[in-house]
C-alpha cells in the first residue's frame, strides 16, 4: 500500500530529502539500467557503497569489473534471468571498491516492462559488509578452539567426515595423527595453568606451521592434538615425518624466565586403501598407536597400518 503524501502531512520535497538523507545512512542505494542504452543511474547511497566518485562517468562495463569473478558470474545470470522471465531476484555479491576496498552487497534486480518485453531493471544495492563480517566471526568462534586458534573437535570431526567417511572415499588423506603431550599435567601443576596455556599455545602454532597445506590440525582438548595428514602418503614417508614433528616439538620454550620442556608422543593410523576402516575404527586404531608410544617413553612416535609398525621409532 503506497503512503499518501498529503495524509501523513509531508510535502515532496520534504519527503524526498528524507529519503536521500536515510539510504546512504543505511548504506542503501537506489539503481537503474535502461537496456537499450544500458546506461546507469544510481542514487548517492550506491555511489558510496562502490567508493566510486560522483564525478565519474558510469561506464557499465567497468562497474561489473568491480565484481569479484563468481559475483561477477552470479550477478549476470541473475540479470539475465530476470530480464527474460520478469521475476525480481535478490543476491549477495562480493565486489572490490573504485578504491580497492572488499565489500559485500545485497543487490536487488526487478524489471519494468511494456507490452514488448523489458524496458529497464532497477533495484537497490545494500552495503552488508558488516553482517557478513559478524556471521564470519560466530562460525569461526563456533568452528575454533579458543586458547589455540585450531579447528575444535566439533570441527575436526567435520571435516574428517569430509575428507574420510564411512563409505572409504579416502581423497587424498594419508594418516589420522594423534598426538599428546608428554608431562603436561607436571607442567600445570609446577609452573601453574599460565604456563600450560602458554605451551600448547606454542605447541599449535608449530604444528600449524609444520602442516600448512599438508594437513588440518586441531585441538581435540586438553594437551592432546589431532592431524589430518595429507602428504606424504607411504607409510615410511609418513614415519619419517612424524619423528621430525616429535624433533621440532621438543624444542624447548622460554616462558617469563622458565626453559620449558616439551616432549610430545604421537599415534598414527594409515587411512590409504590397502588399509580399509570405519571411522570409528580409524579413530580407535590412532589411540591405540598412541597409548603404545607413550608406553615405549617419551617423545615416541608409533604408526598403525601394516609394514607403518616396523619402522615406528
Amino acid at each position: 500500500m503506497r503512503e499518501d503524501p498529503a495524509a501523513s502531512g509531508l510535502s515532496d520535497e520534504v519527503r524526498l530529502r528524507l529519503y536521500d538523507q536515510a539510504l546512504p545512512a543505511a548504506r542503501i542505494g537506489a539503481w537503474e539500467c535502461e537496456l537499450a542504452t544500458e546506461r546507469l543511474n544510481w542514487t548517492p547511497g550506491v555511489y558510496a557503497i562502490f567508493g566510486y566518485p560522483p564525478g565519474n562517468p558510469l561506464r557499465r562495463a567497468a562497474i561489473v569489473d568491480l565484481y569479484v569473478d563468481e559475483s561477477r558470474r552470479n550477478m549476470e545470470l541473475a540479470r539475465a534471468e530476470v530480464i527474460r522471465s520478469g521475476r525480481p531476484v535478490t543476491l549477495d555479491t562480493e565486489i572490490r571498491t573504485w578504491r580497492g576496498e572488499t565489500r559485500w552487497m545485497r543487490l536487488s534486480i526487478h524489471a519494468q516492462r511494456d507490452g514488448v518485453g523489458p524496458l529497464r531493471i532497477f533495484g537497490a544495492k545494500q552495503d552488508i559488509t558488516a553482517d557478513r563480517q559478524a556471521i564470519h566471526s560466530l562460525r569461526r568462534q563456533a568452528e575454533t578452539d579458543p586458547l589455540t586458534g585450531l579447528a575444535n573437535r566439533a570441527i575436526f570431526q567435520a571435516r574428517y567426515l569430509e575428507v574420510v567417511n564411512d563409505s572409504l572415499h579416502h581423497g587424498d588423506a594419508s594418516a589420522l595423527v594423534l598426538i599428546d603431550l608428554d608431562g603436561f599435567k607436571v607442567l600445570n601443576d609446577t609452573l601453574g595453568h599460565l604456563a600450560g596455556d602458554a605451551c600448547l599455545c606454542e605447541v599449535a602454532q608449530r604444528l600449524r606451521r609444520a602442516f600448512r597445506g599438508a594437513g588440518l590440525v586441531g585441538r581435540l582438548g586438553g594437551d592432546e592434538f589431532a592431524i589430518i595428514l595429507q602428504a606424504p602418503s607411504t607409510p615410511a614417508r609418513i614415519a619419517d615425518v612424524l619423528r621430525h614433528t616429535t624433533a621440532m616439538l621438543g624444542r624447548p620454550l622460554f616462558w617469563n624466565g622458565h626453559r620449558i620442556a616439551i616432549s610430545a608422543s604421537i599415534g598414527a593410523a594409515l587411512i590409504g586403501r590397502p588399509h580399509r576402516r570405519r571411522i570409528v575404527e580409524l579413530f580407535a586404531e590412532a589411540d591405540a598407536a598412541l597409548y603404545q608410544a607413550k608406553a615405549a617413553g617419551r617423545n615416541c612416535v608409533h604408526v598403525i597400518g601394516d609394514e607403518a609398525e616396523s619402522r615406528a621409532a
